[in-house]
């Protein structure tokens, strides 16, 4: 069945997050909450996740926090999804079957990296005369 909660969208969030800040500085849990609008308890524990999967690394301290385990180009929004969600359409058949398939595609096809460039792209400049 296809099941996406809502751990898929903050965690590729939390990663769009940190592939905009400035590279190799860890960012805080609660800095990357407080940015996204996340509970900051339910990004910990995605976080979590997401470093025992190897997408993330963590630092201890003051000035600890996550930071991307590898480059944000070679990380799939499916990834993220099926980390957070397990594989995306298990057991799915019929119309269903068809449905992940076509959601498998357009995950995979997108990188954090894209996203974050799409993010930072879609904020264009306001100008008051």
């Amino acid at each position: 069945m296809i099941s996406i909660t809502a751990k898929s969208p903050y965690g590729i969030s939390a990663l769009v997050e940190l592939a905009i800040s400035p590279e190799g500085k860890p960012v805080p849990a609660a800095e990357i909450a407080r940015k996204r609008g996340i509970p900051p308890q339910f990004l910990e524990q995605i976080c979590a996740t997401l470093r025992r999967a190897g997408l993330l690394a963590s630092q201890r301290g003051v000035k600890g926090g996550f930071k991307l385990a590898k480059p944000a180009a070679e990380i799939s929004a499916l990834e993220v999804v099926e980390v957070l969600d397990g594989e995306l359409g298990a057991g799915s058949s019929g119309v269903f079957e068809e449905a992940s398939a076509a959601a498998r595609k357009v995950l995979g096809g997108r990188t954090i990296a894209d996203l974050a460039e799409a993010e930072a792209g879609g904020a264009s400049p306001m100008y008051f005369i």
